[in-house]
């Protein structure tokens, strides 16, 4: 009984990620926050855990999938917290505006430790291991959106930084700028 709830919670995962996503690709559009390279970096971790859920969509849950994810998690983690100890210091500011009173990468390890507890529990469920793909509708419109979702952030990426290293304190998109002569 559990096991088979393992497909529409991967799919439900997978639709949080892309939130996840939209929200930082929002702030970035809309309010004009371009992402420094430690927020392209969790940005990478929030697709790495994606494809995870991803491949437990459309191949059926798997341990290598949450491993997939896992290691997702567990990096982006790692670069949320360098970036939270950067503006740990009293006067240093935090980079971009804080959302309910805590900046995106705060919020980003707060996920990506959701998602390590996730994992882990969901890999106790070794019932889920034994069925097939999930071919609901959630989980075609949860692979879609996460797929565009997931592309429409690489391609911001090479505009930002231009097909070389991205500048430390972005103020506009290199490539765009290299186009337009500016």
């Amino acid at each position: 009984m559990i096991g088979s709830l393992a497909r529409p919670l991967n799919a439900l995962a997978l639709l949080a990620i892309s939130g996840v996503l939209l929200g930082a690709f929002f702030e970035q559009l809309v309010f004009g926050e371009i992402p420094c390279p430690l927020c392209l970096l969790q940005r990478a971790g929030f697709v790495i855990v994606g494809a995870g859920l991803t491949l437990n969509v459309l191949c059926g849950p798997r341990p290598s999938h949450y491993g997939l994810m896992l290691l997702g998690a567990v990096t982006g983690a790692a670069v949320a917290l360098r970036q939270i100890a950067l503006h740990v210091v009293p006067g240093t500011g935090g980079y971009g505006s804080p959302i309910l009173g805590l900046h995106l990468y705060t919020w980003a390890f707060v996920v990506f430790a959701l998602v390590v507890i996730g994992s882990g529990l969901m890999l106790l469920i070794e019932s889920q291991f034994s069925g097939g793909r999930d071919r609901s509708k959630l989980a075609g419109f949860a692979v879609g959106l996460f797929a565009l979702v997931a592309l429409a952030n690489g391609i911001s990426t090479v505009l930002e930084c231009g097909g070389g290293l991205c500048p430390d304190n972005p103020t506009s998109y290199q490539l765009l700028d290299a186009f337009s002569g500016g």
